[in-house]
């Protein structure tokens, strides 16, 4: 069976109608050219199926047109929404995304963020301000651009949100709706300051009010359905249980809603139940879910142009808060007698 001829770089600049100079800067550079020109030479590497080579365009060009992420896991759809949209930003540039996930162990983040690097990356970005000393040292003294997302820590720029006040806006108007009793079912916060920001945020809105959320009250578990219906379980097996429960992401308070419903606890009538996310899934819970949005799709965004307006050579802003905000729905209500 005869192959094709393999297409080259002089076959591109011939079918785009442009030098071999500019195909070289639309595939090592392409936030250089102008529409048009970028449009023709893509349109010509696709029609030839051309592949350049990937050793010798980064010698040339001093890049790899790849950026990484690291982040904790693929099976939260909140991680997703975010690399969805850092992707379609990137790839709007020219760039490739390559994806890591530590599943919240800090070892296996230090092996990513170490691989990584030693890959050639031109930009990183990492999840959270919890980190090993080692992976500290590697992000802080990388050769490449780096952003820290979701959270916020002076030693690296940070895109994030403030998980604190998210706890804060949550416990607020759950006292408001004259709540005294809280439970609250968390992600494991040890390596996941974002999980014990949002817990740290409700203890000290309630702490203000004259009301204490003990660690006994506080169910550390997955980020599961699974972990959100085991930890409804046992705060409501409690001889006072609590009349309100705040989860620290949607997909917690989702398994909280499915439990009651399994054991006929009325929400939010008997109890009431809120999340941290605004995932899709919570405004078609039965009842609608009351959560804080976090504008993930946007934090994706933010993230991809500020990498790569410092593979530009700009200097964005170090810090970047995006902000959040209550979302009431039906999974709340007063306080029972």
């Amino acid at each position: 069976m005869n192959r094709r001829t393999k297409a080259t770089l002089e076959d591109v600049a011939r079918l785009a109608g442009v030098s071999t100079a500019t195909v070289s800067r639309a595939l090592s550079r392409p936030d250089l050219l102008q529409g048009e020109t970028l449009a023709r030479v893509q349109g010509a590497i696709a029609q030839l199926n051309y592949v350049p080579g990937g050793a010798a365009r980064a010698l040339a060009s001093g890049r790899t047109l790849t950026i990484g992420a690291v982040i904790p896991t693929l099976d939260h759809a909140i991680f997703a929404r975010a690399i969805q949209a850092m992707q379609t930003e990137l790839a709007a540039s020219g760039y490739q995304l390559l994806i890591a996930a530590s599943d919240y162990v800090p070892g296996l983040e230090l092996a990513a963020v170490r691989a990584m690097l030693a890959r050639g990356v031109d930009a990183l970005m990492v999840v959270g301000a919890d980190h090993l000393e080692d992976t500290w040292s590697l992000l802080v003294n990388a050769s490449v651009p780096v952003v820290l997302s979701w959270s916020f820590d002076a030693r690296l720029p940070s895109i994030g949100f403030d998980n604190h006040r998210a706890g804060r806006l949550v416990a607020d108007y759950l006292l408001g709706l004259g709540h005294r009793r809280f439970g609250m079912i968390s992600g494991h916060t040890r390596a996941n300051d974002r999980a014990r920001m949002r817990v740290e945020g409700v203890r000290e809105t309630l702490a203000a009010h004259g009301l204490d959320l003990p660690p006994s009250s506080v169910i550390e578990t997955s980020f599961t359905l699974a972990g959100g219906r085991s930890g409804f379980a046992e705060l409501m097996a409690r001889a006072a249980p609590p009349t309100a429960i705040i989860c620290g992401n949607d997909l917690l308070a989702a398994g909280a809603v499915l439990e009651a419903q399994s054991c006929g606890i009325r929400v939010p009538e008997q109890v009431s139940i809120a999340g941290i996310d605004n995932l899709e899934i919570a405004a078609h819970l039965s009842p609608p879910l009351t959560t804080v949005h976090l504008p993930t799709t946007d934090l994706g965004r933010a993230v991809a142009d500020h990498l790569l307006a410092r593979l530009k050579g700009q200097e964005p802003p170090a810090r970047m808060e995006l902000p959040i905000d209550l979302v009431v729905r039906r999974s709340t209500g007063p306080a029972g007698p």
